[in-house]
């Protein structure tokens, strides 16, 4: 069934048919959506297909150019972002950070989740500012958007890198860090299996999730950014993340 006829009160203007040929081929937009983060994709449908707000995301802009519309789900963010040249999708739902803008070309992000630190029982750190210093470790999930920030951004800590980020956390529950690096909402979950820990107030960097293409498609780069802005501006995306209760997800401050 076609779902173009439900606009979802946005306006992003005429939509040229040649840009709709390049951004869904054969009529289809294929949607790469990254089910590790619980806050954008919160359920399942019967059907097995995500349910959240970047799933509505790609829903609403499937309707608005009037093509039908196919999830393509990856286990994490980092998978989803190889497959930018295998023409595996048609828009990637991501985090935006500069090493995946190389191959992927990125709206304005919609919505941010803020990253904070995890520190043990009788850490003495007490604030984000002093954690990347000689002689601390973080332990953060390797090709995360916010694995990629400590990465590129830490200067004198020593990273401690995690297949998952359960493996992130079990080094700082044995020792191997003195911190761990992850979304707050998420360290608000794990701080429960981690009896005395505690949480930094403030934050390191928020992910700034967008609407992402692969770079042979950046001509159609426009026609996504007017989607965001429309999104954003009208409240679509705040009325989404109440929708689906997704506590610590923002909307993106312009």
């Amino acid at each position: 069934m076609n779902h173009g006829l439900d606009n979802h009160g946005l306006d992003i203007g005429p939509i040229d048919d040649e840009i709709r040929a390049l951004l869904a081929p054969g009529g289809v937009l294929r949607a790469g959506i990254n089910l590790s983060n619980f806050l954008l994709v919160t359920s399942r449908a019967d059907d097995g297909s995500p349910q959240g707000v970047s799933p509505d995301m790609a829903r609403a802009l499937a309707d608005l150019i009037g093509v039908e519309l196919t999830y393509v789900p990856y286990p994490s963010p980092g998978l989803l972002a190889d497959d930018a040249g295998s023409g595996s999708w048609d828009v990637g739902l991501i985090g935006a950070e500069p090493q995946r803008a190389e191959f992927i070309a990125f709206t304005p992000a919609y919505s941010e989740i803020e990253a904070s630190y995890l520190t043990p029982p009788g850490s003495t750190l007490t604030s984000v500012e002093e954690v990347d210093r000689p002689g601390v470790r973080i332990a953060t999930a390797a090709r995360t958007a916010y694995g990629l920030w400590l990465e590129r951004n830490i200067r004198h800590a020593t990273i401690v890198w995690g297949k998952t980020f359960d493996e992130a956390l079990d080094a700082l529950r044995e020792g191997r860090a003195d911190a761990l690096g992850a979304l707050r909402a998420g360290l608000l979950k794990d701080r429960e299996r981690f009896p005395g820990a505690t949480i930094m107030p403030g934050r390191f960097m928020a992910v700034q999730q967008a609407i992402g293409t692969p770079r042979a498609r950046e001509r159609a780069l426009p026609l996504l950014e007017r989607f965001v802005a429309q999104a954003v501006s009208t409240g679509f995306v705040a009325r989404l993340i109440e929708k689906h209760g997704a506590e610590g997800l923002a909307v993106a401050q312009g």
